[in-house]
């Protein structure tokens, strides 16, 4: 996985910490027609999976999915995820709050370092999307 790391330049003997960032657009439950979701907005899914198939080393799946996350380096900050994410979805707004009435469509966002200590912002100006398709602002963070 790419992702940035980066020392404090006041001393040569601190550790050097890695962050990954992620947004990925999911839809999922019955859904007939992938190519559809791909039509309608215009990209390809970085992931799909149907009911049934099997997971990774996991029992299957339990319903289908149609995933997307925009081609930003893990190493970018968090709002810049978003922001490709949400500049991809924002003239599909009306398609996505339809497809909410018979699916869950939400935005996956992924955190990971390994330091113990560090924070995330966003700036305000990048969580339009959250209100916009009435979606709550969710962090999946993962410390190792």
């Amino acid at each position: 996985m790419e992702g940035s790391f980066v020392s404090s330049p006041e001393a040569e003997d601190e550790e050097t910490y890695f962050f990954a960032y992620s947004a990925t657009l999911r839809i999922f439950g019955d859904i007939p027609d992938m190519d559809a979701i791909s039509a309608v907005l215009g990209v390809q899914p970085t992931h799909t999976h149907r009911k049934g198939d099997s997971g990774r080393g996991t029992s299957p799946y339990d319903h289908d999915m149609w995933s997307y996350a925009p081609p930003v380096d893990r190493s970018e900050p968090l709002h810049k995820h978003i922001n490709a994410l949400w500049v991809k979805l924002k003239p599909h707004k009306e398609y996505l709050l339809e497809l909410k009435k018979s699916a869950t469509v939400d935005v996956f966002l992924g955190y990971r370092s390994d330091c113990e200590t560090a924070g995330i912002e966003v700036p305000h100006t990048s969580l339009q999307m959250f209100p916009e398709l009435e979606i709550p602002f969710g962090l999946s963070i993962i410390v190792s």
